[in-house]
């Protein structure tokens, strides 16, 4: 569980894990070694200070010396949990994923599922703009050849071999839910109803949201730099087909002077290639980054 400046909701938060945690060992559904751990992504509030006050057998923390984002806190998890666990669960602070999901998940993987995502059958307390946006995305990706969950956020069991898998990859430009279909492994959906978050406020602003959503398309498609060829080849051609026009209409004395037909062009045709070279600079951008091969975030202390 990756936290971020989530001292209102921990509380209560914690207590609710450590329940479920008990009463599904109680069951005999899960290990007695069973153990919930969370990831301080480097909060300013005292979000580590409360964890480590309701710190209780089965919780185990992780506090990175600074925020370094939700995929690279959900991806220290992994790290850690790897080789330690059969499968593990990931899940938001928010509690707005629906934790009657968490059992059928582990039934699925009983059943030979490696990785199980938890699906929103509706956004129904999302506004709007972010079901539109969301919605757009997933189109978007699609088009762009990218095989996604659709609606799946972050609420995932994988098992032991998913974790290893993931592993393998050292990507700095990181949007985790992309990698899962790469893997190829058994693969499970559940649906289920989103809540309204229990406590605290959300913190994935829209800027954080546009972040992710273009590490998802320049990390997993190169459609947008063929879409710029594209552009390029059809422009040129067009410009060719103007220029014999231009030359006809001047050779039998037809000629109309006029300013918009040369600005608006010249216009049009900057803004195209001013959008083109902002597509291509995201591109260099991350080749920039991952060629430094810095690490992907920095571990202050772990309480097990």
């Amino acid at each position: 569980m990756p936290c971020y400046n989530e001292a209102e909701s921990l509380p209560k938060t914690v207590k609710i894990l450590s329940r479920l945690i008990s009463e599904m060992v109680s069951k005999d559904e899960i290990s007695q070694n069973s153990f919930v751990l969370f990831v301080d992504d480097g909060s300013s509030d005292n979000t580590f200070e409360i964890l480590k006050n309701f710190k209780v057998e089965c919780c185990k923390i992780i506090r990175l010396t600074r925020n370094m984002g939700h995929q690279y806190a959900l991806l220290a998890g992994i790290h850690y949990v790897t080789g330690k666990v059969d499968c593990a669960i990931s899940i938001d602070a928010d509690l707005q994923d629906d934790l009657n999901v968490i059992g059928l998940m582990v039934n699925e993987y009983k059943n030979g599922a490696h990785i199980v995502c938890g699906v929103r059958d509706d956004r129904g307390t999302d506004r709007v703009f972010k079901k539109l946006s969301a919605k757009m995305f997933y189109k978007i990706m699609k088009l762009f050849g990218v095989y996604l969950v659709e609606n799946h956020a972050d609420f995932r069991l994988l098992s032991n071999a998913a974790l290893n898998e993931i592993g393998k990859y050292k990507e700095t430009n990181l949007f985790l839910r992309g990698l899962f279909p790469l893997i190829n492994l058994k693969l499970k959906t559940i649906s289920y109803s989103q809540g309204i978050r229990r406590f605290g406020q959300s913190k994935y602003s829209f800027r954080k949201m546009v972040s992710l959503a273009l590490k998802g398309i320049t990390s997993f498609s190169s459609t947008p730099i063929r879409i710029i060829t594209i552009l390029g080849i059809f422009f040129f051609v067009v410009t060719m087909i103007l220029s014999i026009h231009v030359l006809y209409v001047y050779l039998i004395g037809r000629t109309v002077p006029g300013w918009a037909s040369i600005t608006l062009p010249m216009y049009f045709l900057g803004g195209i290639q001013l959008l083109s070279l902002g597509i291509i600079g995201e591109y260099i951008s991350n080749i920039y980054k991952e060629t430094k091969r810095r690490p992907m975030y920095h571990v202050e202390s772990i309480l097990d």
